[in-house]
């Protein structure tokens, strides 16, 4: 009798437990949509479309790229064949396609988990929010839409909208999947958010120590989720799926069926021409088609760099300070925008590519 209990309650975790779902999975990967439950995102009526300028002689210029490895040279395309792990690869400049090529069985509709650049994301919906007044301002605490955290630590009541925004929480939080007792772990594979969190411990002053965290991400979702009263992937589908009008329907993870708190720091699951309808949104200061989704003071806050927070700003990186901006996913996931060549280039993969934007910018620039 107690071994088929003790049999009963390893199969219980393996299929509810975080461990266990760890255990059982390994390791984060893109197609995790299909593990978690999730809020659908639906696209609109209408689709808009880059121009094809795959025929181009600058398209010709990007595909003789030569990339080394090695005592090999490829060619980009062989390259992103045979040396990385990666599913969509994209450049787009003035609006044009360049470059578009899928790998790994993945095509143009395949959605993946894009990973952290889902917290860029949620920074486009926190500024929306702010915009429209359900959230007053970057300087509100949390508590005030997470009340509940204040009963497990009143150090809580002195984290801002801005702490978060710029991963400055002072929490103790390790960032590391390598561990199912990892926070971010826990957050990833676990249920119930929001009990996790009010059970993590602040190591610095909320503001004064800068430590990239999911657990801030985390937040900003659920407060944007309760300001809104709209699950996260829902106000994502209002304010910019549809206005965008993109191409594919998406989905965003949720903690649980019974919560249903969005992982907003990791889980959105879509396309890459998808993503580089969010990437063509900042580029154009917030405007689509001459409608305003996001405000222009917004976008400049994010799109510039700070050399005091390790270049990265409102949940967005800037390259080296620079006037370049990208958004990052863990596996490699990467929305690459250069506003001086209007080049915008997308990478999602299985696993970390090599970087070689660097050349891509050359060849665009010559």
């Amino acid at each position: 009798m107690i071994k088929k209990i003790t049999l009963f309650l390893i199969i219980v975790c393996l299929q509810s437990c975080h461990i266990g779902r760890m255990i059982r999975y390994y390791k984060a990967d893109i197609d995790d949509h299909k593990i978690f439950p999730y809020t659908e995102v639906n696209k609109g009526e209408e689709t808009f479309y880059f121009k094809d300028g795959t025929n181009s002689e600058l398209a010709n210029r990007i595909n003789n790229i030569s990339i080394s490895k090695g005592d090999k040279n490829y060619f980009i395309n062989d390259f992103l064949t045979n040396q990385t792990e990666t599913t969509s690869f994209l450049v787009i400049k003035n609006d044009t396609i360049l470059f578009e090529k899928y790998y790994e069985g993945y095509k143009r509709d395949s959605i993946s988990n894009i990973f952290s650049v889902s917290k860029s994301v949620t920074s486009l919906l926190m500024g929306i929010a702010i915009d429209e007044g359900v959230i007053k301002g970057v300087n509100d605490p949390i508590t005030k839409y997470i009340p509940e955290l204040s009963k497990s630590n009143k150090t809580f009541d002195k984290l801002t909208i801005k702490h978060l925004l710029n991963m400055r929480s002072g929490l103790k939080f390790s960032e590391s999947y390598r561990s199912p007792f990892d926070e971010v772990s826990k957050l990833y594979y676990g249920t119930n958010q929001i009990k996790q969190i009010s059970k993590l411990e602040f190591i610095h002053v909320p503001g004064t120590y800068h430590d990239y965290q999911s657990v801030c991400t985390t937040l900003l979702g659920i407060a944007i989720e309760r300001a809104t009263k709209k699950e996260l992937g829902k106000y994502l589908e209002e304010k910019i799926w549809k206005p965008l009008q993109m191409e594919n329907n998406a989905t965003w993870s949720v903690d649980d069926k019974i919560r249903r708190n969005t992982k907003a720091f990791c889980c959105l699951n879509t396309t890459a021409i998808d993503l580089a309808k969010l990437a063509r949104l900042v580029l154009n200061k917030g405007k689509f088609n001459g409608k305003q989704i996001v405000s222009e003071k917004w976008i400049n806050k994010l799109t510039k760099g700070n050399k005091d927070n390790d270049c990265y700003q409102y949940q967005w990186y800037s390259y080296e300070c620079s006037e370049d901006y990208y958004a990052l996913g863990i596996l490699g996931q990467i929305v690459y925008i250069v506003p001086s060549e209007d080049l915008i280039i997308i990478r999602l993969g299985k696993s970390d590519g090599e970087n070689f934007l660097s050349k891509i910018k050359e060849v665009v620039k010559e």
